[in-house]
C-alpha cells in the first residue's frame, strides 16, 4: 500500500511574484552583459588598423604608415599625390568625427545634426560665408595644388567608404558626405575667424560713444583718437547689443609664443627654434603631429585634421613656428540702405545693388530656417543676421579672410623651401590669417617676418570705429606692400621673440594694429633669453613652462599700497601675499589670490555701468584694465568705482570671501590649482553617461596663467580651456630630430592608447622626441 506523502509545514512554497522578479532580474543582467558586450566590440571594431596590409584606392603605389609609440603617423611613399591620399586616410583614421564637426561648423551646418540648438550660430557662419569665400579661393589656386587637396580628399573618401566610421556617428545619427577640397579650404578660413581681427572692439568703441561721454569713452579704446569721429551722430545708429545678442566671438587670447635664437648662442652652434600656440584646449587637439615623406619632400610637424600638408614644424634643412599678428584686418562699416529698396546701399550719392543669398538651414527634428544674407561693397551685413532689425543703417564687414586667399598653397610651397629665400617666397601666398613667423635653417639664418595682408588706412584712427560706407575716402587704400612687411633677418642680439605682442616701432611708415597682447609674455621669454649663450633644448623647454608673473610683478605692489584689510583673515592674506615669488604655481594660495583679486577689480570697474552681454566685445580688457591701474585716481572709471583705495580694498574683500567660502578660512589650504584644472573637454562630454568615457579622470591641477609664458586660459569655473595646444623644439644641429607634446594625445578615439596618453606630460612639461630617421613603431602598408 502506498503511503501518503509527508509535507513539511515549516517549508512554504515560492511566491510566483519572487520567481518572477528573479527571473526579470536574470533577463535586465543578461540584456546589460550583452549591451555591454555588443558597445564594447562595436567600439573597439572601429578602432583605427595600425598594422598589417590595407587598400587606398587611388594610390599609384605602395605606401607605408608607421606610428610610433606617441602615436605620430610616419608616411613614406613614392610620390607625393600618394603621400597625400594617405595623409588624408590616416588623418581620418584618428580624426574623422572631429573632421566632420569642423566642417559643419564652419560651414554654418551644424543644425542639421544637432537640432535648434545650433541655428543662432548656423546662421552667423552663413552670414560670415566662410565657405562662399573658400569657394572663391579654390577657383585661384594652382593645378598643381588642387591635385593634392582633391588627392587629400580622395584619402578621406576612401577611409569613409571601406572602414568602420567612429562611433560618435552613430551616436548622432550622421551620415557623412564625402569629402571635398572645399571642406578643406573652409576649415582654413575657419582657422583665419578663430584668430580674429578686432571688429568686436570696433562695435565696442561704438556701443561707448553713444552711451558715455566721449572722456569716459575714449578712456577705454585701446589708444586715445587725435580727432573726434564724425559718423556716429546718425540718428538711426545701430543697437551693438541688440544687433549681436547672439553673436560668435573667438577666444580674445588666441594667440602664440615663439622665438628663434643664434648658433652663436646656443651649445650646439646652430639655431634653436622653439614655438607654442595658445589655441582652445579640447579632445582631440586642434593639432595632428604627422611626418610626411617622398622623394623630394621631407616635412615634420602639425597641421589642422582636415587639411594636407604640414603648416607648423620642419624639414630637412629649415624650421618654422607662427604667433598671431592681430592686425587691422576686419573693418565695420556703417551702410545706408535705400528706404524704398532693402537690397540697395548708398555709395558716393548712388544707389548700389548688394548681392543677396538664400541660405536654407536644415534643422534636425525641426522645420528649415530660411536666411536671406545680403552682401554690399564691402561685405556681409552682419548687424541683422539674427533677424531683420528694420533699421536704414546697418552694419557690414569687410574682411581680408573673405577674399580668395591661397594659404594651403603657401603652406604647400613652404614645406618643400631649403633656406630663408624659398621660404619668404612661399609666404606671399599666405595671406590670412597674418602671422608672426619665426625661422631657422641649417645653414645658420634666423629670421622673421610678420606676414599676411594687412590693410592701409588714411589714418590709423579710422580702425577704431565703424566708417562710413557711403565715402569712398574711407575705403583701404589697398595692402602693405609684401617687401615692406616687418622684417628681420640675422639681428646683433642674436635671437627673435613674438608673443603677440606690439612689433613696429612708431616710425613704421603703417598702421598694424591699435590691438596688441598684453606685454609680459614677451618680456619675460626676452629676459631668459638676454645674455644665455650656452642655450640647449631643454633650457627652451624650461622657458615653455615658465610660469613668472611680471603683471604682478608691476601691480601687486600698487595694490598692497592701497588695500586696507580690515579682518584678521585678510590680514592673513595680506601676510601671504608679501611672502609670494610671483610665479603661478599650482600649489601656491597666492596665484588664486592675485587672479581672483585682479578679476574683481575689473568687476568693479565695469559691471555697474556695462553688462556682461557688452563685455564679451570688450576685447583687450585687460590691456585697459593695466592702463586704468597705471593712471589711479586720475582715471575717471577709477573714480567712479569710488577711488584707487576703495576699488581695490572692496575687491580684495570680495576675494577673501569668496576664497574662503570655496576653499576654507585657512589660507594655507588654498592653492592655485584647486581653482586651475585641465582636462582637455571632448565636444559629446556634456552629454551625462558619455563623460566618464570620453573626459576619463579628474581635471589635472596646471601652472601658469594668461599673463605668463606657460600660457593656461581659463573659464569662469576655473576649467583650463586655453593654452599651447601644441610646444615644439628643435635644435639645427640635427634637423631630423625635435621636441614635441601634443595635448591631450594624437586620437580622438576614446578608445585609442594615444587618446590622452599625453595629458600628464602637457601638464608637467614632458616632451617626446620624435625623429625622421630610423623610424619603429607599429607599421600599416597601404596598396593599391
Amino acid at each position: 500500500m502506498e503511503t501518503a506523502r509527508q509535507i513539511d509545514p515549516q517549508k512554504k512554497k515560492r511566491p510566483r511574484w519572487k520567481k518572477a522578479t528573479w527571473l526579470t532580474l536574470g533577463i535586465i543582467v543578461l540584456l546589460i552583459v550583452s549591451a555591454v558586450i555588443f558597445v564594447n566590440a562595436y567600439t573597439l571594431r572601429s578602432l583605427p588598423e595600425t598594422e598589417g596590409e590595407g587598400k587606398l584606392a587611388g594610390l599609384e603605389a605602395s605606401v607605408t604608415v608607421t606610428r610610433d609609440d606617441q602615436g605620430v603617423p610616419h608616411i613614406q611613399a613614392e610620390n607625393e599625390l600618394d603621400v597625400f591620399r594617405a595623409q588624408g586616410y590616416v588623418q581620418a583614421q584618428d580624426r574623422l568625427f572631429q573632421m566632420e564637426l569642423a566642417r559643419r561648423q564652419a560651414s554654418g551646418r551644424l543644425s542639421e545634426v544637432v537640432g535648434e540648438a545650433t541655428v543662432d550660430q548656423d546662421r552667423y557662419f552663413r552670414t560670415l560665408g566662410l565657405r562662399r569665400a573658400a569657394e572663391k579661393s579654390l577657383a585661384v589656386y594652382s593645378d598643381e595644388a588642387t591635385e593634392r587637396l582633391e588627392a587629400f580628399a580622395e584619402g578621406v573618401n576612401a577611409f569613409m567608404e571601406n572602414e568602420p566610421l567612429p562611433p560618435e556617428f552613430a551616436m548622432m545619427n550622421i551620415d557623412p558626405e564625402p569629402w571635398t577640397p572645399l571642406d578643406s579650404l573652409t576649415i582654413g578660413k575657419y582657422m583665419a575667424f578663430d584668430l580674429g581681427g578686432h571688429w568686436e572692439r570696433q562695435a565696442f568703441n561704438y556701443y561707448l560713444l553713444q552711451n558715455f561721454s566721449e572722456e569716459e569713452a575714449y578712456e577705454l579704446f585701446p589708444t586715445y583718437p587725435e580727432d573726434a569721429p564724425t559718423v556716429l551722430a546718425e540718428k538711426d545708429a545701430v543697437d551693438i547689443e541688440k544687433s549681436f545678442a547672439n553673436v560668435i566671438i573667438p577666444n580674445e587670447f588666441n594667440g602664440s609664443n615663439n622665438w628663434v635664437v643664434s648658433g652663436d648662442r646656443t651649445a650646439s652652434g646652430s639655431p634653436m627654434l622653439a614655438d607654442d600656440p595658445h589655441l582652445g584646449m579640447a579632445t582631440p587637439s586642434i593639432w595632428y603631429q604627422m611626418h610626411l615623406e617622398a622623394p623630394g619632400y621631407n616635412v615634420s610637424g602639425v597641421i589642422f585634421a582636415g587639411i594636407p600638408g604640414i603648416i607648423l614644424g620642419h624639414n630637412d634643412n629649415i624650421a618654422w613656428g607662427v604667433t598671431n599678428v592681430g592686425p587691422d584686418v576686419q573693418q565695420l562699416y556703417l551702410e545706408k540702405r535705400n528706404p524704398e529698396n532693402p537690397h540697395q546701399f548708398l555709395y558716393e550719392d548712388e544707389w548700389e545693388e548688394a548681392d543677396v543669398f538664400t541660405e536654407t538651414i536644415d534643422v534636425k527634428d525641426g522645420d528649415p530656417v530660411e536666411l536671406e544674407v545680403v552682401e554690399t561693397r564691402h561685405g556681409p551685413v552682419i548687424s541683422d543676421y539674427a533677424g531683420e532689425s528694420g533699421k536704414d543703417t546697418l552694419l557690414s564687414l569687410r574682411w581680408t579672410a573673405l577674399d580668395a586667399t591661397t594659404e594651403l598653397e603657401a603652406v604647400l610651397e613652404m614645406n618643400r623651401a631649403d633656406d630663408w629665400a624659398s621660404f619668404e617666397k612661399g609666404l606671399e601666398k599666405f595671406l590670412v590669417p597674418a602671422q608672426n613667423f619665426v625661422f631657422a635653417s641649417k645653414d645658420g639664418t634666423i629670421a622673421y617676418k610678420a606676414n599676411g595682408q594687412v590693410p592701409i588706412y588714411n589714418e590709423p584712427d579710422d580702425a577704431l570705429l565703424p566708417m562710413r560706407g557711403w565715402e569712398s575716402e574711407d575705403e583701404w587704400q589697398g595692402f602693405v606692400p609684401f617687401d615692406e612687411l616687418p622684417r628681420v633677418v640675422n639681428p646683433e642680439e642674436g635671437f627673435i621673440a613674438t608673443a603677440n605682442n606690439k612689433i613696429t616701432e612708431n616710425d613704421y611708415p603703417y598702421h598694424i594694429s591699435h590691438n596688441w597682447a598684453q606685454p609680459y609674455r614677451y618680456a619675460r621669454i626676452s629676459q631668459m633669453l638676454e645674455g644665455e649663450n650656452e642655450l640647449t633644448p631643454e633650457q627652451f623647454q624650461a622657458i615653455q613652462m615658465d610660469v613668472k608673473n611680471l603683471q604682478a610683478e608691476e601691480f601687486l605692489p600698487l595694490l598692497m599700497e592701497v588695500v586696507d584689510p580690515m579682518t584678521s583673515l585678510e590680514q592673513k592674506t595680506i601676510a601671504l601675499m608679501e611672502e609670494w615669488n610671483r610665479e603661478d604655481d599650482r600649489a601656491l594660495a597666492q596665484p588664486l589670490v592675485y587672479h581672483r583679486w585682479m578679476a574683481n577689480i575689473e568687476d568693479e570697474l565695469y559691471n555697474v555701468d556695462l553688462s556682461r552681454e557688452i563685455q564679451k566685445f570688450f576685447e583687450g580688457s585687460g590691456q585697459t584694465t593695466d592702463e586704468l591701474l597705471r593712471k589711479g585716481d586720475e582715471s575717471r572709471w577709477v573714480q567712479k568705482a569710488g577711488g584707487m583705495e576703495t576699488l581695490v580694498t572692496d575687491a580684495f574683500q570680495a576675494t577673501v570671501k569668496e576664497v574662503s567660502e570655496e576653499y576654507g578660512e585657512d589660507p594655507s589650504d588654498w592653492a592655485w590649482g584647486e581653482a586651475h584644472a585641465v582636462e582637455f573637454t571632448h565636444p559629446l562630454s556634456s552629454i551625462g553617461f558619455l563623460e566618464r568615457f570620453l573626459n576619463p579622470g579628474d581635471p589635472h591641477p596646471v601652472s601658469g596663467s594668461r599673463v605668463t609664458v606657460r600660457a593656461a586660459g581659463f573659464n569662469s569655473e576655473g576649467l583650463v580651456n586655453h593654452g599651447a595646444s601644441w610646444r615644439f623644439v628643435i635644435d639645427m644641429d640635427d634637423p631630423t630630430e625635435a621636441y614635441h607634446v601634443v595635448g591631450p594625445g594624437q586620437s580622438g578615439h576614446f578608445r585609442s592608447d594615444w587618446y590622452h596618453d599625453q595629458l600628464e606630460d602637457w601638464v608637467e612639461g614632458e616632451y617626446h622626441l620624435t625623429s625622421t630617421d630610423d623610424v619603429e613603431g607599429d607599421v600599416l602598408t597601404l596598396t593599391p
